[in-house]
């Protein structure tokens, strides 16, 4: 009986602990780490987002910028700091889900070192084609491909990238086969695209959409499960493939043994910025459809994530060494 009633005493001073960590938290500047250098949608969401935390705790907030390895220094550093919420990542679909599926022995592991605080947003890749080729829609590309196996082949910025990953998952949804052609970095892909040299690219929606606008690509469809605004008119792949979805994401992950009091109210907090009408107005200006939700969901939605690209990466055969 004693023992028991130590155990719970003990239990009931931890989570008194946890809570009150919470209560007076942030106690000090918070850092968000980016994967990425400066000036993508992942850095600017996070700026955005970071100057109304620090409105709202009445603290600093710090966006710190590690690119490097993929992704992987910036997580490494984040999963080795101190679990109290002051060392934060902005996490992505390409770091978190896709690169850890490709690439054995990384110094993380996105589900044993992280916890999920919540989703900032996702974005769709589009898939787009040369105008010489003759597919107007999906429907009629998926036959166009069926027809002529391994006749048409698709850029990407990378082996393992999420836009290669796009087209592994187009291939096996829709039964079809395209050779794949990886370049260092989307700029050359979309370079060779433009001049013929290529004729399929899943690319990022936000870098191809000019390139739609002018008549120098057709937009086939977005790689969401819903049509997105930032690129009326496009349909979306899953309305001929239904349960397509290949959207990156990014969002804010913590040390693993973070107190889930201190994550409840970052989340909380994260949650109250994006839905406020200037943040969504400003996401959607970075290409970002803001998304916001509890750490709960977004810790689902990567289980998910990562299963599903895992699932991908095998079937097709991708590694990266």
């Amino acid at each position: 009986m004693r023992i028991w009633i130590a155990l719970a005493a003990g239990a009931f001073i931890g989570v008194h602990a946890a809570y009150a960590t919470a209560q007076t938290y942030p106690s000090k500047p918070v850092h968000i780490v980016v994967p990425f250098a400066a000036g993508g949608a992942t850095d600017v969401t996070a700026r955005i987002v970071g100057q109304k935390l620090s409105e709202e705790w009445g603290a600093i907030v710090v966006i710190e910028n590690k690119p490097g390895a993929t992704g992987s220094i910036a997580a490494e550093y984040v999963a080795k700091s101190a679990p109290d919420g002051h060392t934060l990542l902005m996490g992505t679909g390409s770091v978190n889900s896709v690169f850890p599926a490709v690439k054995s022995g990384l110094p993380f592991d996105t589900l044993r070192d992280f916890a999920a605080v919540s989703n900032f947003f996702v974005t769709p890749n589009i898939l787009v084609v040369h105008p010489s080729v003759p597919a107007q829609n999906v429907a009629e590309f998926v036959a166009m491909l069926k027809a002529n196996p391994k006749a048409y082949s698709f850029a990407s910025s990378g082996a393992g990238s999420s836009i290669h990953l796009s087209g592994e998952l187009f291939k096996q949804m829709a039964g079809v086969d395209m050779v794949h052609v990886p370049y260092r970095g989307s700029a050359p892909a979309v370079a060779d695209l433009l001049a013929g040299h290529v004729k399929v690219m899943f690319d990022n929606l936000a870098s191809s959409w000019p390139y739609v606008k002018n008549g120098q690509l057709r937009a086939l469809g977005v790689t969401g499960l819903e049509r997105d605004p930032l690129a009326p008119g496009v349909p979306a792949i899953a309305e001929t493939l239904p349960g397509f979805d290949a959207s990156s994401w990014a969002g804010l992950l913590a040390p693993i043994r973070t107190p889930r009091p201190v994550i409840g109210k970052i989340s909380a907090s994260v949650q109250r910025a994006i839905k406020m009408p200037d943040v969504i107005e400003k996401f959607k200006a970075a290409g970002a459809t803001p998304v916001g939700d509890t750490a709960d969901h977004f810790a689902h939605f990567l289980k998910a994530d990562i299963e599903k690209w895992r699932k991908v990466v095998e079937t097709a055969g991708v590694k990266v060494e």
